[in-house]
């Protein structure tokens, strides 16, 4: 987007043209996702190129990436460091490979409670509340 004088705009609009809140904009300068500009007068004017940059943070988030995360991709943006790029990727791919495998077993125990408490007849406890008030185990 080109630059001109047209293309600044207050805080509010920017917030309002991103999808976000004033407030969203403002942690995100605080953790150095957005760059502050400097005052404009008795306010500032912030680039229309920020509305981009919202929309890496907010696309780069519903990826699973952390803030912290994302501040390391914003560093790279210029993508010419692909190496750096692919190792902050493949961590958040490791950990998100990880959470489906926990999600994987907690549906197969899920699962195998709910058939043993549909087999339990009435007259029994059902398995799912034992399993839940048994004592915790070590890996627990």
């Amino acid at each position: 987007m080109n630059e001109g004088l047209g293309d600044w705009m207050t805080v509010g609009r920017l917030a309002k043209v991103a999808g976000v809140g004033v407030e969203t904009i403002r942690y995100y300068q605080g953790r150095g996702l957005l760059p502050i500009p400097k005052n404009a007068g008795s306010f500032r004017r912030y680039p229309g190129s920020m509305i981009q940059r919202i929309g890496f943070i907010k696309r780069a988030q519903s990826l699973g990436f952390s803030l912290d995360e994302v501040k390391s991709l914003l560093d790279l943006e210029d993508g010419r460091n692909r190496r750096a790029i692919q190792t902050v990727t493949r961590r958040r791919l490791d950990q998100i490979d990880e959470k489906v495998g926990d999600l994987e077993r907690m549906r197969g125990a899920l699962r195998d409670m709910l058939v043993r408490c549909e087999e339990t007849g009435e007259a029994l406890p059902c398995p799912i509340i034992a399993a839940l008030m048994a004592p915790l185990t070590p890996s627990e």
